[in-house]
C-alpha cells in the first residue's frame, strides 16, 4: 500500500508541476516587451545645427 500511495502522490505532484509550468509559459508569452521610442533611421534637415 505504501508503494501505491507513493506512486499516486508522485503522479499528482508531477501533474501539478506540469500544470504550473504550462501556466508560467503562457504568462511569459503574453508579456509585451517594452518598446523603445527611438527611431532606427534619422534624417538630417538642412537647418539643423551640429
Amino acid at each position: 500500500m505504501n508503494r501505491l500511495l507513493a506512486a499516486a502522490l508522485s503522479a499528482a505532484a508531477g501533474a501539478a508541476l506540469a500544470v504550473a509550468a504550462a501556466i508560467g509559459v503562457l504568462a511569459l508569452i503574453n508579456v509585451t516587451p517594452d518598446q523603445p521610442n527611438t527611431p532606427l533611421v534619422t534624417y538630417e534637415t538642412p537647418g539643423q545645427g551640429r
